[in-house]
């Protein structure tokens, strides 16, 4: 798509904004609100973005973030205030603005198979890559040299790639790492739930970057707008791509402004 395109297709979806009754904001977290580091645990959002997101909020909109990881790391990370709703490992968690909390739990089998994957990864002395969350084991090595990612990947494959066939397991690379996953959740669910939630009509979009977000922005299609958020543009089914952190700011402002907010000040 090419700049002009882009740009009609982002004058008329905030004319939709404008003229909703009900309006859904769904964020990626990683990649999208904030920026990678490798550190995953002190990844802040950009610096605008708490703000901008927290008054979206407060203007006749439900934000929900929807991220790879365990919903809980987002309530410490995210800086949004009040809490938004949070569906967390890929849509397996779902954590509401009330605290109210919601798991999908994968069937014996594959919880057995996980368990397996987690020692035999401990025994690799993988534990400090490891992050295991409800239905999945996430091994990272952003930061690291080439080398050391390549030697992580071989010893990751070797314990996982059996497991995954015997057991009927995902694994499925991500921009930093590769998980283990049981299937049968994904972001796209989430996306149909709440949609389904929101009612014909509603005015949505979903922002985010990685090839996890892909069965999201298939999910969304023709519902609402899907924005691919990247430094770099990459293949993907999304309708227009922004660059963060000014494009991504830039969009957040005009959703704002749809929604009236010079008005309500």
């Amino acid at each position: 798509m090419n700049v002009a395109e882009q740009n009609d297709v982002w004058v008329s979806f905030f004319d939709r904004v404008r003229h909703a009754s009900t309006r859904v904001l769904l964020l990626d977290y990683d990649g999208t609100l904030a920026p990678f580091t490798p550190d995953r645990t002190r990844a802040f959002p950009y610096r605008e973005i708490p703000e901008l997101v927290s008054k979206i909020m407060r203007h006749n909109t439900r934000v929900v973030l929807v991220s790879g990881r365990a919903a809980t790391e987002l309530l410490f990370l995210s800086g949004i205030q009040p809490q938004p709703e949070i569906w967390g490992s890929h849509g397996v968690e779902r954590l509401f603005p009330d605290g109210a909390y919601e798991v999908h739990t994968p069937d014996l089998s594959h919880r057995h198979a996980l368990h397996l994957a987690i020692r035999s990864l401990r025994d690799c002395g993988l534990d400090e890559r490891m992050e295991t969350k409800p239905g999945s084991i996430a091994v990272h090595w952003r930061g690291l040299s080439s080398e050391r990612r390549a030697n992580i990947e071989k010893k990751v494959r070797a314990v996982c790639v059996p497991i995954a066939r015997d057991a009927g397991l995902e694994l499925l690379p991500f921009d930093g790492g590769i998980e283990l996953r049981a299937p049968g959740r994904n972001k796209g669910d989430a996306v149909n739930t709440i949609l389904a939630e929101a009612g014909k009509g509603a005015a949505a979009a979903y922002l985010g970057d990685d090839q996890t977000d892909e069965n999201a922005f298939r999910a969304i299609k023709g519902r609402g707008l899907s924005v691919l958020v990247r430094s770099e543009p990459r293949d993907s089914v999304a309708d227009i791509y922004l660059r963060p952190p000014d494009e991504l700011v830039h969009f957040l402002r005009d959703w704002l402004s749809a929604c009236g907010a010079e008005k309500w000040k």
